[in-house]
């Protein structure tokens, strides 16, 4: 980039410096940002594909889980991140649809190239696509429909639809069971504070041998085999810190000189681990879990007074047992009381496939559960979790707000309608970049059908019949191929994942529309050399930023 001045140029950017303006800069951003929505595409819906993603150690990730796959892949181009972007913040907010977002992200730049062809300012996209996703907001919390908290087919419905197409498929009706259970124990007057649900993944026995334990479990053992097993109506206790002898706070060197004075330090460390032990007899626990280590001779005594005693808990663990027990954890046991103690009608280590653990249980108001999954391989139970996690989120987000939508692509098909009718009224040109809002939501049950072998074209005109007929629940079957009534299916969907997905795709689009120049410290493009050869499963020539994702993702497009 040089500027003439008189007759020397002046130098501003520096000679490594690459620089993309004007309709080049946004048709690389926009083949980026294609790029990435094309690379999750397949995976949406109930018959979509799953992903193989293997790192550069050789380690391996299998799934269609829309968040995982997009930050698991080497992606490093700044305008494919921001696609990245709408996917994570889609997880964070709702759990669920994060697919969905990225593909209507793509899609909304894909018309929106079309537009740009035709010589509409991106400036007028920009203003068209966010009338039309306001307009698309409203229009679908008017057909949202309301659900109560108590209402539990409901819940297990949205807890099933989440997991459908992932691999816990198979065992839906259970695993939804025990999410709706686990979301409503831990709910309080605060909210639902997801880390109260702890996920404990164990290799070994099925899907369908997963349960949950209103209570808490952690992958520890007692620190001595003299400990008992089992400790029924323990006072729990919750100890910060250690239970070893004191070290100074200063470096002290100490010279003994006499066999009698190191027997002396011995016993003064024997008394000071002692006491430790005695103030949590005095105040009546039967089962300790401390932060930090046990020293041995600690371990003596508190197996000598038959107390349950576990080390090095983690600080997660810890707070679930604090929540789960009513316990306050204490730092200095000179402070501790019987008011510091919580209570647990059990507290045993138990094996699961051939692993110990410890089981709290029988508390009294389980404000903390662990779900344990079973699966036959760590694939499994890796993809499973994921589908668990996504269906806790959905279940969250709908007792928090109280409003579901009908799923299997129905909204987006209401909402394009919805969309057609609304830019009649938008004058200019933003009528145009609206009716392209409205075709770009066609992408999700156009996709839906593509993923389930149908005819895209044919299973479109079924649904926008439907819908212009009057049935707003009306979506698409992917095993079947038929257009049902997804409400009467009991296909349902948190109104956030579609608001959230609109909003931040919308957001994404625009923000890389308005972008018309590129200035790159770095390499941001394929060489002139490198254009003949083909990059394995990303983009084209002019995207070599993204060579990266495209060796990540060779063979997997």
């Amino acid at each position: 980039m040089a500027q003439q001045m008189g007759n020397q140029p002046l130098i501003v950017l520096s000679e490594d410096s690459q620089r993309t303006s004007g309709k080049d800069a946004q048709s690389m951003n926009i083949q980026a940002g294609k790029a990435v929505a094309e690379s999750v595409r397949t995976t949406l819906g109930p018959k979509g594909m799953d992903k193989m993603l293997v790192d550069s150690t050789g380690n391996v990730v299998v799934t269609n889980d829309g968040v995982t796959l997009l930050t698991e892949m080497d992606i490093d181009h700044p305008a494919a991140d921001m696609i990245v972007e709408v996917a994570e913040t889609q997880e964070d907010e709702v759990g669920d649809g994060t697919t969905s977002a990225v593909v209507v992200a793509g899609e909304l730049l894909k018309r929106a190239e079309e537009l740009l062809e035709q010589d509409i300012h991106a400036t007028t996209l920009a203003q068209g696509y966010r009338q039309a996703a306001a307009e698309a907001t409203k229009a679908l919390e008017d057909v949202a429909i309301d659900v109560d908290e108590d209402d539990t087919e409901i819940l297990r419905q949205i807890a099933a639809t989440a997991m459908t197409g992932k691999g816990a498929e198979n065992a839906r009706d259970l695993l939804s069971e025990l999410v709706v259970d686990a979301v409503r124990t831990v709910a309080d007057e605060d909210g639902i504070d997801d880390e109260n649900i702890a996920v404990e993944k164990v290799v070994g026995g099925a899907i369908e041998n997963s349960e949950l334990v209103e209570g808490v479990l952690i992958s520890k053992d007692r620190v001595s085999e003299n400990m008992p097993y089992f400790v029924e109506d323990a006072n729990v206790a919750i100890v910060d810190g250690a239970l070893e002898v004191k070290e100074t706070e200063i470096d002290a060197e100490v010279n003994v000189t006499d066999p009698d004075q190191l027997q002396q330090f011995i016993e003064q460390e024997e008394a000071q681990l002692k006491e430790m032990v005695d103030q949590l007899v005095d105040v009546g626990a039967d089962a300790v879990f401390v932060d930090k280590g046990i020293d041995d001779m600690a371990q003596h005594y508190l197996a000598q007074e038959g107390i349950l005693a576990v080390r090095r808990v983690k600080n997660s663990d810890a707070k679930r047992i604090a929540r789960a027990t009513g316990a306050t954890p204490v730092s200095n046991l000179d402070d501790i009381t019987e008011d510091h103690l919580g209570f647990a009608g059990s507290v045993a280590q138990k094996e699961i496939a051939g692993d110990d653990h410890i089981f709290i249980e029988d508390v009294e108001d389980a404000k903390a559960v662990t779900l344990i999954l079973r699966g036959g391989t760590e694939h499994v139970i890796d993809e499973v979790d994921r589908a668990i996690e996504d269906s806790i989120g959905v279940v969250r987000t709908t007792i928090e707000d109280g409003k579901v939508l009908a799923g299997g692509g129905a909204p987006e098909v209401g909402l394009s309608l919805a969309l057609r009718d609304f830019a009649d009224s938008v004058g200019g040109r933003e009528q145009l970049a609206v009716e392209a809002f409205a075709d770009a939501l066609e992408v999700i049950p156009r996709t839906l059908a593509e993923n389930a072998g149908l005819d895209p074209i044919d299973s479109l005109v079924e649904l926008r019949s439907a819908h212009d007929g009057g049935d707003t629940a009306a979506g698409l079957d992917a095993y079947t191929g038929d257009t049902i009534d997804m409400e009467g299916e009991g296909v349902y969907e948190p109104l956030r994942i579609k608001t959230q997905a609109l909003e931040s795709a919308t957001e994404a689009a625009v923000m890389l529309l308005r972008i018309d120049d590129v200035i790159a410290a770095g390499d941001l493009a394929v060489s002139d050399d490198d254009d003949d050869e083909e990059m394995p499963g990303g983009p084209g020539g002019g995207m070599g930023g993204m060579g990266g994702m495209g060796g990540g993702m060779g063979g997997m497009m």
